[in-house]
């Protein structure tokens, strides 16, 4: 099984405190995923974010409703968190966010571990459906995060690798 790593940054123009204050509600994790992945939290709110806290959601995947269940594995703030998938499409899935005050800004990480599904299929999966379906996500984070803190420019970067 082969593992990849999603690795995606931005500069934020707020400062660590406000910036993490918005990640750190997960109801805003809806606000900041494509529409077309039927992205809902099922578990009840609020939700208060710390270590050990499990997230039920429900996404479609290549359109296909599942389950996913979020376990909140660190959890550092304003500094960052790791959340890591008990159940879902992966076999594996460790996402790391990490925030980094730069003055009045803040450098936004994320770093994802992921295996897919499905073994040897898995790998011919991830080329052709997974890696893409990834980095449209995550471009699409990055380009609502930018319109929600007013950030401008060549500011952010992302791309997926094999380990």
């Amino acid at each position: 099984m082969k593992t990849y790593i999603l690795n995606s940054s931005l500069v934020i123009p707020c400062p660590i405190d406000k910036t993490f204050d918005f990640f750190n509600k997960a109801q805003n994790l809806q606000a900041i995923t494509p529409s077309h992945l039927g992205f809902d939290i099922l578990t009840p709110g609020p939700i208060t974010m710390a270590t050990g806290t499990c997230i039920d959601y429900k996404v479609s995947i290549m359109g296909f409703p599942m389950r996913w269940t979020s376990l909140i594995q660190e959890y550092n703030p304003p500094y960052g968190f790791v959340d890591v998938q008990l159940k879902g499409p992966y076999s594996f899935w460790h996402h790391e966010h990490q925030f980094e005050a730069q003055g009045t800004r803040t450098l936004m990480r994320d770093k994802v571990r992921y295996v897919p599904p499905f073994g040897m299929l898995g790998s011919w999966m991830n080329t052709l459906f997974i890696k893409p379906q990834l980095r449209a996500i995550f471009s699409y984070r990055l380009k609502v995060i930018c319109e929600k803190f007013k950030a401008s420019g060549d500011t952010s970067s992302l791309y997926i690798k094999e380990l």
